[in-house]
């Protein structure tokens, strides 16, 4: 009987450094030494990123905080509060950047600063109720929150940096996992679906290139190549072409219309996740249902025997 691989395992596969983490050899990266300019560099990077995958117009200055703050506290309709709960989390943010930045350039200086600082305490409460009002935040799709993301700059300032960067295996082991779930869940839904032969292929391989994407930082030197086999495989399975063959009823013409949906729905929910490198369950969930949906569907047009979608 094969011994289970603990995770954390480290080994060196095809010269690639690579840790074991919940099924998935993830590629492996050496930490920066703990300090506040590792920190502030980090926490900067995650704030980038995080503007960058949620909705338009939050990313409001820190110095704008008490402005954000007080538009919050004074509006009354729900919709209106939650876009400015997301606006003041995004100032939060940036205020708790900004005294990092400050931080940074005292310490350059010669003048030590410690953990109980007033500032760093300060920098703190700004992550920790940015992380809060952060469930009021969309994700640029609209579709679902990503609270993970929110959470990742707080981690960052709290714990020791080699410590966030195990943990961030764990989050990528999970994307990995659900790339290859909704992966299956397109291959499963269109396996019988005449009118969808071949797709599996171009599914299979964007699966592929978006999982090499993920594990993959963007200052590593292979980023270009990696970087390019995502976005060609996503290209290719975006211009895959149903079999019209003999397809003339407008039940088989709506079929078509539904699954080419259906497809491209399921690459761009790759996409965010990817891009992201966290789950967005929601919004999988959701996918995972409209597939079974479609799949019925499809089944009882051509008479099909069921099969199961994950």
């Amino acid at each position: 009987m094969n011994t289970p691989i603990a995770n954390g395992t480290m080994r060196l596969i095809d010269g690639v450094p690579r840790v074991y983490c919940d099924g998935y050899w993830i590629k492996a990266y050496e930490p920066p030494a703990d300090s506040l300019r590792a920190k502030r560099q980090l926490i900067e990077a995650l704030t980038r990123r995080l503007f960058n995958h949620v909705e338009h117009g939050i990313n409001i200055p820190g110095k704008r905080l008490d402005e954000a703050r007080e538009a919050f506290e004074a509006e009354t309709d729900p919709q209106r509060r939650r876009v400015k709960g997301a606006m003041l989390a995004g100032a939060l943010f940036n205020r708790a950047t900004d005294i990092f930045t400050k931080l940074m350039e005292l310490q350059e200086l010669g003048i030590a600063i410690d953990h109980d600082n007033a500032l760093m305490r300060e920098c703190g409460f700004c992550l920790q109720e940015a992380l809060n009002l952060g469930k009021l935040v969309l994700h640029r799709s609209g579709d679902e929150g990503i609270d993970e993301l929110w959470g990742e700059p707080f981690r960052a300032f709290s714990i020791p940096v080699e410590a966030f960067y195990d943990s961030r295996y764990i989050k990528i082991a999970q994307t990995l996992r659900d790339i290859d779930r909704i992966a299956q869940v397109m291959v499963t839904t269109f396996a019988d679906n005449r009118l969808f032969a071949g797709v599996a292929e171009p599914v299979l391989a964007f699966a592929t290139a978006a999982k090499v994407k993920c594990e993959t930082l963007r200052t590593d030197p292979v980023i270009f190549d990696v970087w390019a086999d995502f976005v060609v495989a996503a290209e290719r399975l975006a211009a895959f072409a149903p079999r019209l063959a003999g397809a003339t009823a407008p039940e088989d013409l709506q079929l078509v219309a539904d699954g080419l949906r259906l497809v491209n729905e399921g690459k761009d929910l790759i996409s965010y996740i990817t891009r992201a490198r966290v789950p967005m369950p929601k919004s999988t969930r959701e996918y995972v249902e409209r597939c079974a949906a479609y799949d019925a569907t499809a089944r009882a047009r051509f008479q099909l025997h069921p099969q199961s979608v994950c």
